[in-house]
């Protein structure tokens, strides 16, 4: 099979491999029909050592199940599924509170010997707690919107989630990625009464605005602070979502929260250590938290959001490419010429 690898930054090759095989009872291999590349995917095409080694890339996919281990009993070939960003059982006390990404048994793909998603085929594990079944003969243009809910548009729900967003709020979203639109669609959907979105690009604003953003703030740092306070009378919004893990971005995060909020983050960090002190968060009772998306416990209430069409997170996606052309969708998201790129095997 096809299967995408990164051998360093900006080094991108499709390679031919070995088709993945059942090695664990719990184990599923699903034939990957729709995948795309995420802004995570691109730290590393930033920053990452040559290596003669390949990384395999990609997690975000829809499939159709191949063949299930002797202990998937709630799965069968011919399944369209969605997978979760990470695999989980499902059934251990941190799935069973919400939060999979801490599952042990769990992990994440294209990492510690499973496979990337930006592939033909892909071995689960854990693959009756983590895949989620799909109507076989769902509309094809609801696709891409049920995409998202693999991470994108559930990640953003998860920092709005965490940051508490509920009627009368106001909310500052930092980054106008396709996670940072998807925290403004979610904002919108539990209630937030104001939400500012802080970006640079206007085709992204643009669908900010339509997914409910009622401002949009081009500055970035201190000009960036000072106009969110102004549009706030000074106070700053009851809830920020950082959904780009730069410390300018943390930063802002803590320059634009009202005092007794929250700064709730889903932006992998590219730092390791940030401001948490008098002058930053605790001189003003702020709390921190966020962090990766249990998507598991959100997706099985989404879906019928998605195929209702009461949200359509879909609208991230303005490219596609062909899995044998992968290198040019990560090219077309680092140069900002797409937001975010599906990718059809």
């Amino acid at each position: 099979m096809r299967a995408t690898f990164m051998y360093g930054a900006g080094d991108v090759r499709v390679e031919d491999v070995a088709d993945p095989v059942i090695l664990e009872p719990t184990d599923a291999i699903v034939r990957v029909t729709l995948a795309c590349v995420c802004g995570s995917d691109l730290h590393p095409y930033h920053s990452m050592p040559a290596s003669s080694t390949g990384t395999p890339m990609g997690h975000e996919f829809i499939g159709v199940v191949e063949e299930v281990g002797s202990a998937v009993t709630n799965l069968n070939p011919g399944d369209l599924v969605i997978s979760p960003f990470a695999y989980a059982d499902n059934t251990c006390p941190f799935c069973r509170e919400g939060f999979h990404t801490a599952c042990p048994h769990g992990g994440f793909y294209a990492a510690a010997g499973v496979g990337g998603a930006q592939a033909e085929r892909i071995r689960v594990p854990q693959a009756a707690g983590t895949l989620v079944t799909i109507p076989s003969d769902v509309d094809e243009k609801l696709l891409p919107s049920l995409l998202t809910l693999s991470d994108v548009y559930l990640t953003g729900y998860h920092a709005a989630h965490m940051g508490r967003v509920a009627p009368g709020k106001t909310v500052t979203v930092i980054g106008d990625g396709a996670v940072g639109l998807s925290a403004v669609l979610s904002a919108k959907q539990l209630g937030a009464e104001r939400i500012i979105l802080m970006g640079r690009h206007t085709t992204r604003t643009d669908l900010g605005r339509k997914f409910g953003a009622t401002d949009v703030v081009s500055a970035r740092g201190a000009d960036g602070v000072a106009h969110v306070l102004d549009l706030t009378g000074g106070d700053g919004t009851h809830v920020v979502l950082e959904a780009v893990g730069h410390m300018p971005a943390y930063e802002q995060a803590y320059g634009v929260v009202r005092s007794g909020g929250v700064i709730s983050r889903v932006g992998v960090p590219q730092y390791e250590e940030a401001p948490v002190g008098f002058g930053s968060l605790f001189g003003r009772n702020i709390t921190l938290n966020g962090g990766p998306a249990p998507v598991r416990a959100y997706i099985e209430a989404a879906i019928p959001q998605v195929l209702g069409g009461e949200i359509d997170p879909g609208q991230v996606f303005d490219a596609e490419t062909s899995l044998d052309d992968v290198a040019e969708a990560y090219r077309l998201m680092d140069t900002r010429e797409a937001l975010k790129v599906i990718v059809r095997p």
